[in-house]
């Protein structure tokens, strides 16, 4: 009745299964996608590069760019972010410029500065949501 699930049909419950978790996730949730989503997307790009495969390294620095510009840079709020928030913007913006960099002179060293640049900045905004889920809902007082 049912055929082997084919690599179509994988991608497909893949799809589903991210707009679930995308839909259902909180703000700090998102950003923690985007930011794993753009580490994966850096270190397959190197991997493509040191194999030679350019179409894939290609693919995968634009989407290194486009979760830099379209996802994290648009979750940054500068009025109420202060110099932190101007800071990763321009951090954001120093890594497109890698990004591109390294796509256009097929340069290793300009991946691996973004991946030394934004994983603890990924660390640290995973932490910070381990750390707020560990912290007691904070009781309320009958009035």
């Amino acid at each position: 009745m049912f055929s082997q699930m084919g690599p179509r049909s994988a991608n497909a419950y893949k799809k589903i299964g991210v707009e679930t978790s995308v839909s259902h996730a909180s703000a700090h949730d998102l950003v923690d996608m985007l930011f794993d989503g753009l580490l994966v997307a850096v270190r397959s790009a190197k991997a493509a590069l040191d194999a030679g495969d350019v179409k894939t390294k290609c693919a995968n620095i634009v989407t290194a760019v486009r979760i830099l510009e379209e996802g994290l840079k648009g979750a940054l709020n500068t009025e109420q972010g202060g110099a932190l928030a101007s800071n990763l913007l321009e951090l954001y913006d120093y890594c497109v410029l890698r990004l591109t960099q390294a796509n256009a002179r097929n340069d290793p060293a300009a991946l691996e500065e973004v991946l030394r640049l934004m994983e603890p900045v990924a660390s640290g905004w995973k932490q910070m949501g381990q750390a707020a889920e560990a912290q007691p809902a904070p009781r309320l007082r009958a009035a």
